[in-house]
Parts: structure tokens; sequence; C-alpha cells
């Protein structure tokens, strides 16, 4: 997707995505990027009819009557209810202070909801023993707008770090890592530190960091803030095309260019409730 009144050159997700539709024996194989991409990709979760269509749509996350009031007496969030299912790409608007950040905490488990109940893949998160928590995290990849990359790592060395640390087997790591890199298009730039990088390659990193771990669902926190408005459309292309291939995603941005051009479903905050939720609308109610 590229801006409006743009014509964008085929970047390097393009390239890495296209090299899935090619054999291991050199060939080039008959089937769709995508098509390949769902038979044999780990994270192509989602089942079609032959046309496209999901046939499954369970729900990733469920919020159910969540409050968040902070000792002060200040409510962040008020009788919050939405369900973002497998497979979709939700915008979370809002202006600041209106409670986005409060809300990715309590989807991260940084912080407990007051009241009403906040589930991820079923599981509730109030509920879960602490020694669980790594393992329920492990199912959401994070992208922040900072980028949070490890200085004295390498591409290679930030992205492998995410599956070092909680214990995967050496064996599975080299593997997985390569895999998102090329899903990201920075295969070249494995053996660079962050400081040697674009901004917009370091965003590609710290995307490669949150899907190497197969997540069930990718949070990216304003993950274009940072950039200008050429690469921040190439940022939210790839996020797309993770989207394309079965990721569920949910963005928070103030970007309402995007946000209306892209016409995905828009969950609206303000003042700590849900103002809007909308399938197709842009950053701003419509009427």
């Amino acid at each position: 997707m590229a801006a409006p009144g743009t014509r964008q050159a085929p970047s390097d997700a393009d390239d890495a995505l296209d090299t899935l539709a090619v054999r291991s024996d050199g060939a080039r194989d008959p089937r769709s990027v995508n098509q390949r991409a769902r038979d044999e990709d780990p994270w192509a979760r989602y089942r079609d009819d032959g046309i496209g269509a999901p046939l499954e749509r369970r729900p990733v996350l469920v919020l159910n009557d969540v409050t968040k009031r902070y000792p002060n007496g200040r409510e962040a969030l008020r009788d919050v209810d939405l369900s973002i299912p497998e497979g979709d790409f939700v915008f979370l608007v809002g202006a600041s202070g209106a409670g986005k950040s409060t809300l990715m905490k309590l989807l991260i488990r940084d912080e407990l909801a007051t009241q009403g109940e906040v589930l991820l893949d079923g599981e509730d998160l109030a509920r879960l023993p602490r020694r669980k928590v790594p393992q329920v995290r492990r199912k959401i990849g994070i992208v922040f707008q900072d980028y949070k990359l490890l200085p004295t790592k390498t591409v290679r060395e930030n992205v492998a770090f995410a599956l070092e640390v909680t214990g995967t087997p050496r064996g599975r790591i080299g593997p997985a890592v390569e895999r998102a890199l090329r899903l990201v298009g920075l295969t070249l730039q494995a053996e660079q530190f962050p400081r040697q990088l674009s901004g917009g390659e370091q965003q590609r990193t710290a995307i490669a960091r949150a899907l190497v771990h197969d997540p069930r669902i990718v949070i990216a926190d304003e993950p274009t803030g940072n950039l200008d408005p050429l690469i921040s459309w190439e940022i939210i292309q790839l996020l797309l095309r993770i989207n394309e291939l079965g990721v569920t995603v949910l963005m928070a941005t103030h970007d309402a260019d995007v946000v209306t051009a892209l016409r995905r479903r828009v969950v609206a905050l303000e003042e700590g409730r849900v103002i809007r939720d909308e399938v197709g609308g842009g950053y701003h109610r419509r009427g």
C-alpha cells in the first residue's frame, strides 16, 4: 500500500516475501506467495475455503467490562468491552490521555484491571500464576515507537535475544531468526549494529524481534511515530503483509492519514471509554 499520490518502488519486504514462492531447489513454486505462506509458514493460521474467506475467527483478545482505576482515584479505563478475533487488523486511536497506553499495559500484563476480565487466547490474565506470565507473554509480539534495540548487539543478535531469554533450544533459534529477517527484508543487514541502521531498518528489526517467537498477536505502539511519512508507509505495508499471513495486529496510532486511507477496523477511545468500534472506519467519526 503506497501513500496516496506516490509511486513506491518494491521494498526489501517485497523481495523477502517473494522468496516464499521459490522452492528449496530453486524452481518457482506454482502456488501464490500467500498460498505457499498459508501452507508452510508457521504464522499462517488462517484457514480458508479456497477463495480467501476465513472459516475460523476465534478471539485472541477479549476485554469484558474492564475498568482500570489508579490509587489516586483516576479512572484510565471505564467499562471497556472489546473482542479482537484471530486475523484482525485493528487501529486503536484517541487523543493523548484517552487510555491507549493503559489498555496496552493491561494486554501485556504490565498492569491488572481493577475490575473486569482481560483474556488472552482464552486465559484470564488476572488469574494467571506468576510462573506462567513469561509463557503467556510469548504469545504477544510488541513493537515500540522507539525500537528498544540493544545497542551492543547486531540485528541478528537482537532478534535472537528474544528467544534466548525464554530458554528456546539453541538449534531452533538460528532458523527462526533467519525466517524473521527474511520476512522483514533485513537479511543483508543481519550483522550490522543499530547505530548503522536507518530508522526504518531499526523498526524492521523490532518487528522481526516481535515475530520470531511466533506470537498470537502483534501489538504495535505508535510504530511510525519517529519515522518520516514515506518510511512510515513502508512499515505499515510490512505490518499489513504480516497480517495477511494470519497474524493478528493491534496498532495504536495518532496517524490520521494512515488510518483513514486503509479503512480497517478502528477502535476509538475517549476519556477511558470506547466511543467507536467501526469496521472500515477512518480516524475521525463519519458525519
